[in-house]
């Protein structure tokens, strides 16, 4: 088994292709099934070539590293004049933009949303050094910038990176005609969160669909590992037998699970109406990672089946991101004191253990909530610098408004 931090380092130099297929096929693939593994043991010793393996067990193109699809699930495809007007947008800036997406209401459409009041959209801009980054955008557009522009480069950058999720946010920009507001990470910070959710901020937001206008294999590399990550979450919380709809929405909700906005100033109905409105682009980025999970099979009609075994349920278990098992396991540990419960020492046991717990998606959910809570109240806290007082109050009121709008 390859350490974790050893893909990391591989991941972030993104120095050969082989090693990062071989890591990614540990990171995803290597839990498929006891079955898949007996049934590799039993070949002989005698190295293959990678695509064998793959054709083995049919796994999809776009989920083969090597493949020229891979990654192509991430790609959703939006009206052309509309996508042209956004990659237009991020062409305006001068400081180099290695990796961005548009997200949201502003580009996705949402139910309950007016067609008619135009909403802000909302862009991510992924940059190798911030500071540089801002150096460069203070000179070219000063004015997007509040009171925290006075300080300088330095101190924005400080801001960005040690406080909150590590973005840094400027709301109500007009750009070409198209009001925005644009999020400034570092695409280190990103990749990590992408897979190790960290905070679940971006890698949360990325859970849903995303428009893609400036794509990195690196931020794509790491992403397929955070949405099958997503995957593992929602399976594990969901029934033998549920629908689309429900698997979409359980993933959809992961990254507003300790979020402090969801109790007030965001719709109540919020994931349901993103999940019913965008359900065609959900199957385009989930259906073939979804079809690759031998112990879920697809029954039509909106249908989805699982085999709940624990033996294929603790796999998934042990694959989950490194922050979150550890913080279920404290969970479980914290269960088994108080109810008396003996912890077994073989690891494979545990994990069984685990899964049968009736507390699982409480397990889950708390982990879920201590990794979000804390990031999501600072990120929102240092809007107030970062915007302003004017701007953080119209953002704020205008997220009131939509909130006491669905309230009714």
């Amino acid at each position: 088994m390859i350490a974790l931090t050893q893909y990391r380092a591989l991941v972030s130099r993104a120095t050969t292709q082989s090693g990062l297929r071989s890591l990614y096929v540990t990171r995803l693939y290597s839990s498929s099934s006891a079955e898949q593994k007996a049934d590799t043991d039993k070949e002989n010793t005698e190295e293959k070539p990678t695509p064998t393996f793959f054709q083995r067990y049919n796994f999809k193109p776009s989920n083969i590293p090597d493949s020229p699809e891979f990654g192509t699930n991430q790609y959703i495809s939006i009206d052309e004049e509309v996508k042209q007007r956004l990659k237009d947008v991020i062409n305006t800036f001068n400081a180099p933009i290695r990796y961005s997406f548009a997200y949201g209401s502003g580009v996705f459409q949402q139910k309950g949303y007016d067609s008619k009041n135009q909403p802000m959209v909302d862009f991510i801009f992924g940059v190798t050094h911030p500071h540089h980054w801002h150096s460069l955008n203070i000179q070219q557009n000063a004015h997007h910038y509040s009171m925290a522009r006075r300080f300088g480069s330095n101190v924005t950058t400080l801001l960005q990176e040690k406080v909150g999720a590590g973005v840094y946010f400027n709301p109500y920009v007009e750009v070409n005609g198209m009001m925005i507001k644009y999020g400034v990470v570092s695409i280190d910070k990103l990749c990590k969160d992408l897979l190790d959710w960290d905070t679940l901020y971006l890698a949360g937001r990325m859970h849903k669909p995303v428009k893609i206008l400036r794509d990195d294999a690196r931020v794509r590399l790491a992403n397929q590992v955070n949405l099958t990550e997503a995957l593992r979450v929602a399976l594990l919380t969901l029934p033998a037998e549920f629908s689309e709809n429900e698997l979409y929405e359980q993933i959809a909700g992961i990254s507003y699970k300790g979020d402090f906005r969801m109790v007030i100033g965001e719709n109540p109905n919020k994931v349901k109406n993103i999940v019913e409105k965008q359900l065609p682009h959900f199957n385009r980025v989930y259906s073939h990672l979804l079809e690759d999970f031998p112990n879920v099979a697809l029954l039509g009609n909106g249908r989805v089946q699982q085999d709940t075994n624990p033996k294929y349920q603790s796999l998934m278990l042990q694959k989950l991101s490194k922050n979150l098992y550890q913080k279920v396991l404290i969970e479980h540990q914290r269960y088994a004191r108080i109810n008396g419960l003996k912890i077994p020492e073989e690891k494979d046991l545990l994990h069984q253990q685990i899964i049968s717990s009736p507390d699982l998606v409480k397990y889950i959910d708390r982990g879920l909530f201590e990794i979000i809570a804390w990031p999501a109240l600072t990120q929102s806290a240092k809007g107030i610098i970062t915007a302003g007082p004017a701007r953080t109050g119209r953002y704020a009121g205008e997220k009131l408004k939509k909130w006491w709008h669905a309230k009714k």
